[in-house]
């Protein structure tokens, strides 16, 4: 499982015009499955992105997590973080999980933040997604569930 992580003043995503989730302050996560991926890559993940030290203490320094700030977190399906262009220039998806794997880890990813009382919002799985987001910093962090990052 990969992720993209983003500290931002706002983001939102919206579906065919319509928004499908916002939040103020915090992380934008754009989440990706891969074939090989189960729960366990979903907490691991969600784990480290709750306990992630990117925002401000009171000195200036990296240093506060989200679930200290209070932040809100925007998840975003996001198949093509597997996306592969090491042999031509057309990316292959063929190490991203297929739709119903993807969905149903996106889902228990998203149940994880919730769980542990952060405000989370998501995008909408396997929509056409517009995102728009103010980057903070800008800070932007890789995760990778196998550690390849």
């Amino acid at each position: 499982m990969r992720a993209v992580v983003q500290r931002v003043l706002r983001a939102k995503v919206s579906v065919d015009g319509k928004i499908t989730g916002e939040i103020g302050r915090g992380m934008l996560v754009l989440l990706g499955v891969g074939v090989n991926d189960g729960e366990s890559d979903a907490e691991y993940l969600a784990s480290k992105i709750i306990g992630l030290r990117i925002f401000d203490d009171e000195q200036g320094r990296m240093n506060v997590s989200a679930e200290q700030a209070s932040a809100g977190v925007l998840v975003v399906s996001q198949f093509t973080l597997y996306g592969d262009v090491r042999r031509g220039k057309r990316p292959s998806f063929d190490g991203a999980a297929p739709p119903e794997k993807a969905r149903a880890l996106y889902e228990y990813f998203v149940e994880r933040i919730r769980h542990a009382g952060l405000a989370c919002k998501t995008g909408q799985f396997q929509a056409s997604m517009q995102v728009e987001l103010v980057n903070d910093g800008p800070v932007t962090i890789l995760l990778d569930s196998f550690k390849n990052f």
